[in-house]
């Protein structure tokens, strides 16, 4: 995906982007591939394919959900930052928590902000196990996002506990996302959680499959969630 189509398509979908949201992916992905030499961020760097397969694909969560009020939004095992921070150059007024279990990408994550001049970030090295225990974090965020992390069921409960009652957790899968969310649905209604809606739609350009997947939290997820590190992924709620 070319910059200048880059540009077209998110204004097709009613994001005009502004010169310095456009210098600030530039330096984005300037970053990213200069700190993928000395750590293992991405398998991607060709120009194009980042723009595409990580700067688009991240932005098309706001395509089925508004990002543009102010929101605490917290991003699950985002690795070097997708899909939240896109979503944090569009919608400055996010404020934004990263949750990663590598403290190596926490100190990416951290040189990138300062380079694209954010504020509002906070990025914790924790276990998301972990993580949405603490009484700090848990059932504190307005919405809650995850990209490919794990399957639903895992990611519901490594997810759902940070989400407020009443907020949304937001899981963008490419395909088999229905398998995964039928599989899924006893845990995300134990946790607290429904279905609110499921959007398939095609990356544009190489035409493959994605599934952006909207779950609201009705109730509190029940005290014994999330189960201790390692947990969830070994034993997964079914």
């Amino acid at each position: 995906m070319k910059i200048e189509q880059f540009v077209a398509m998110l204004a097709e979908k009613g994001i005009d982007l502004t010169p310095k949201q456009l210098e600030q992916f530039e330096i984005y992905y300037q970053t990213l591939v200069e700190w993928n030499e000395k750590m293992n961020l991405t398998a991607i760097t060709d120009k194009d394919e980042v723009y595409l397969k990580h700067f688009y694909d991240s932005i098309s969560a706001a395509f089925y959900f508004d990002f543009s009020k102010p929101i605490q939004l917290c991003d699950v095992g985002a690795g070097a930052g997708f899909p939240s921070i896109p979503l944090k150059i569009i919608f400055p007024s996010i404020e934004l928590t990263i949750v990663d279990s590598l403290n190596k990408r926490i100190t990416f994550l951290n040189h990138l902000a300062s380079q694209l001049n954010l504020d509002h970030v906070h990025f914790i090295h924790d276990r998301a196990e972990t993580f949405g225990v603490n009484p700090d974090y848990r059932e504190k965020y307005d919405v809650v996002t995850a990209r490919a992390v794990a399957r639903m069921s895992v990611l519901s409960e490594l997810c759902l506990p940070l989400v407020k009652q009443g907020g949304t957790f937001i899981a963008m899968k490419a395909a088999q996302a229905k398998e995964e969310l039928d599989l899924g649905k006893k845990a995300i209604t134990l946790l607290g959680g429904v279905v609110e809606d499921t959007f398939t739609f095609t990356l544009p350009v190489e035409e493959s499959e994605r599934n952006i997947i909207v779950i609201k939290k009705t109730k509190n997820t029940p005290k014994k969630y999330p189960r201790k590190p390692g947990t969830p992924n070994k034993v997964p709620i079914e």
